[in-house]
């Protein structure tokens, strides 16, 4: 619906009375339309000053796997509480010539400009620190070398939730628990990072609270600064205070809270986690972000500060953006700068499943042909087949250039006994003409794989009674269809260590050393020319440097174990958080330095947690590709990428120096997640990253 129709639509207003619904502080709603919102304190007809008595709650973070002198490494709040309370948080700032108050209650009082009189503050807060213990798998600390400051990393609902196992109900009042230099993932994976923290309804005490980081002494990587984070979150709490971090229902329906038509983010700013929709609630679902976040996907939360004397506010978008212009909303969107957001949001389109690729303009290019002789180096690639019947790409259409298709996905049977895997030909394609199509690609030289698993499927070989079913099963489905190999993709939380694991050399959880051994009884049962490739998300391999445990470091094990049997490993570059060089630096998704970063530390080997004792060997470079998302990077990216890795040339501003100068000249290449992207994309990434892969001398 066109925006100014819109627009009409929303005219009629009617304000209510204060109500307290789920949670400990006031709150009143508004109905706009046929829709009713519910915002933080009390009516602004009422023309009344609100002050909300607030519970600050400093909070040291104990990491059992970062050790310092022995003891545990601490990111510790409590210096910082003097700094939260001389901010615009709970002191008073100009915002304007008659809007000389804290952040909050200008905020609110932008979004309501006719309210004379009305304010909603927050009372000077009692302190109460408290000290939560992180253990393996729910979080780790990165250093950098160069500068010495530490940053976090920490799962955003075990925190909340082990936060108010110390906080009991607190009537009437706000809860906002400070974190030190950290920032959150959610639903307890890794891969859904980054943001500044959480804000709601904790639905085992009823609290209201805002969980946010305070910036001091960051590393360089952290763009945003002092009360940044906090600001955010609180701006969003305000705007939303029934907001249920741990509600856990379809995505594709309202979360509990505030909700919207689904909104399109800013064409000025990268699309970030959620691609180019942002959601239908107040700011993105996943990481809390504003429509003023600029940070890539997977990055650290960054957007341009709003400077408040010494301190950093962030802009964050208004009720009115979200609903569009009406009664008694003004038409300013964005606070505390009103000119972030110059005009209401956009809807965001609906679209069909697969990966969305703008229309093209231009004359569809013909695809590269392969040379005649291979030189070793692969381009990888995933076909999905997710789409309407009518357009899924048939595999005999796919680029030459493919050297190695993995068919996406064989999942767990649910309606066979536990282990059990099962595929079955794509909807609308024939399954004769499916296999025929993997027998001309076998034909052309090229490699068809399965891949078994996939994100969101939860697969466990924890019971080895489960281990017969699986390998039959996975034989029969490669039997079936002649692939040439398997592809394991158990995402987390499919493969977890278990507490007290500790040595990748000589694993003890059960998952892990079944699926070793049923990997063994599949190599054995087709012999030495089966493939088996490994495409661990990046929690999974290079999180295992700073921290090992849980999801931190679960596939080195798996890769150790069968590394004589190993046709190659990719790690998602694109499902992980920021990491750590070998360069003792830290490094965000997207960029070369990241994947040059990554790479090296299985070409080089690493220190597993950091620990000498327990050292990861280096794998020849002929088992290492990178993986690559078609719809997130560029053909620019991903070809510095591979010429540095490959030759040891680095691009400019590269910063990541590899320990091996020269390069790795076999580094086998690059994988794609997918190739059905790449033919609706004109052959974006094949006709130019496969030519170059395809002309490097053969490695030796």
């Amino acid at each position: 619906m066109p925006i100014k129709q819109l627009s009409a639509v929303l005219l009629s207003v009617l304000s209510l009375s204060i109500v307290h619904a789920q949670g400990t502080i006031a709150t009143f709603q508004q109905t706009i339309g046929s829709n009713t919102y519910t915002i933080a304190g009390a009516d602004p007809a009422n023309g009344v000053t609100t002050t909300l008595p607030t519970v600050l709650v400093p909070v040291t973070l104990s990491f059992e796997t970062k050790q310092i002198a022995g003891k545990p490494f601490l990111m510790d709040a409590s210096a910082d509480v003097p700094r939260v309370l001389a901010s615009p948080v709970f002191s008073k700032f100009a915002f304007g010539p008659t809007n000389t108050t804290q952040y909050g209650d200008a905020l609110l009082r932008t979004t309501f400009p006719r309210s004379a009189g009305w304010h909603t503050l927050l009372a000077r807060p009692e302190i109460k620190p408290i000290t939560l213990s992180i253990p393996a798998g729910y979080g780790y600390i990165l250093t950098s070398k160069k500068s010495g400051t530490a940053f976090a990393v920490v799962d955003v609902e075990f925190l909340q939730k082990a936060i108010f196992k110390q906080l009991p109900r607190q009537d009437g009042k706000l809860i906002i628990a400070l974190t030190h230099n950290t920032t959150f993932y959610a639903d307890g994976d890794a891969t859904e990072c980054c943001s500044w923290g959480t804000h709601g309804v904790d639905t085992a005490t009823g609290n209201s609270f805002v969980l946010g980081s305070y910036l001091h002494a960051a590393p360089a990587v952290v763009e945003d600064k002092d009360v940044q984070p906090l600001t955010q979150q609180l701006a969003e709490f305000l705007n939303d205070p029934l907001h249920d971090p741990l509600f856990h229902g379809n995505r594709r329906l309202p979360h509990p809270g505030n909700t919207f038509p689904g909104w399109l983010r800013l064409a000025s700013v990268n699309g970030g986690d959620q691609g180019r929709c942002g959601g239908t609630g107040v700011a993105t679902q996943y990481f809390l972000l504003e429509p003023t976040n600029t940070n890539s996907k997977n990055n650290i939360p960054a957007s341009k500060p709003f400077a408040a004397g010494a301190y950093h506010l962030q802009t964050a978008a208004l009720l009115p953006w979200y609903t569009g212009p009406s009664a008694p909303f003004g038409t300013t969107y964005s606070f505390p700068d009103t000119t972030a957001l110059p005009e209401p949001s956009k809807p965001c389109p609906t679209r069909s499943g697969g990966d969305f690729v703008e229309p093209s303009t231009t004359q569809r290019p013909n695809a590269i042909a392969l040379p005649a002789q291979p030189n070793g180096h692969k381009l990888i690639g995933y076909w999905a087949g997710y789409s309407r019947a009518e357009s899924i790409l048939p595999l005999r259409q796919i680029s030459p250039q493919w050297d190695v298709v993995i068919v996406a996905f064989a999942t767990p049977d649910k309606n066979a006994p536990e282990g059990t895997m099962q595929f079955h030909t794509p909807a609308g394609l024939d399954t004769a003409q499916f296999k025929a199509d993997i027998a001309f690609l076998k034909s052309q030289g090229k490699k068809v794989m399965i891949s078994l698993g996939g994100g969101g499927q939860h697969f466990t070989l924890a019971d080895p009674n489960r281990v017969p079913n699986y390998v039959s099963s996975v034989i029969k489905i490669v039997s079936d269809y002649g692939f040439d190999g398997i592809d394991i993709d158990f995402e987390s939380p499919s493969l977890s260590i278990d507490p007290g694991d500790t040595d990748f050399k000589h694993p003890t959880t059960p998952s892990i050393v079944n699926l070793i051994g049923a990997l063994r009884q599949l190599h054995d049962h087709f012999g030495t020319g089966f493939m088996i490739s490994l495409v661990p998300e990046g929690t999974q391999i290079p999180a295992g440097y700073p921290s090992y445990g849980g999801q931190f470091g679960s596939y080195l094990a798996i890769t150790y174990a069968i590394r004589d049997i190993l046709s190659f490993i990719d790690v998602q570059d694109y499902n992980t958080p920021p990491l750590q060089g070998l360069d003792g630096e830290i490094y965000q998704p997207g960029s070369v330095d990241y994947h040059a970063a990554m790479t090296e530390l299985l070409l080089h080997g690493f220190n597993v947690g950091g620990d000498p004792k327990h050292f990861f060997p280096p794998l020849p470079a002929n088992q290492v590709a990178v993986g690559f998302l078609t719809g997130d990077t560029t053909p620019a990216i991903v070809s510095q990428s591979m010429d540095y890795i490959i030759t040891g040339k680095a691009p400019a501003e590269t910063t990541y120096k590899l320990r091996n100068s020269t390069g790795y000249p076999g580094m086998i290449g690059a994988m794609f997640w997918t190739l059905d992207y790449d033919h609706r994309a004109n052959y974006l990434f094949s006709n130019e990253v496969g030519p170059l892969l395809h002309d490097y001398k053969p490695a030796k």
